[in-house]
């Protein structure tokens, strides 16, 4: 299984939210924030406060996907 966070990045665009302002907010380091460009895997806790932050559930910003 291979993870998209296309999901993620729509929601963004959709509340006029910079990528860089998201990172700020979330408080992500540079290298989590690469691994959800790469479409890599991120811990559940960082998950969690994507979805806090955005006020949203894990599936909103997600997708399980079989390669």
């Amino acid at each position: 299984m291979k993870i998209s966070y296309k999901k993620l990045w729509l929601m963004l665009v959709e509340k006029d939210i910079s990528r860089q302002e998201f990172r700020k907010t979330v408080g992500l380091a540079s290298g989590t924030m690469t691994k959800l460009n790469k479409g890599e895997l991120v811990s559940m806790d960082i998950l969690l406060r994507i979805c806090e932050c955005l006020d949203c559930n894990i599936g909103d910003i997600c997708d399980a996907i079989k390669k």
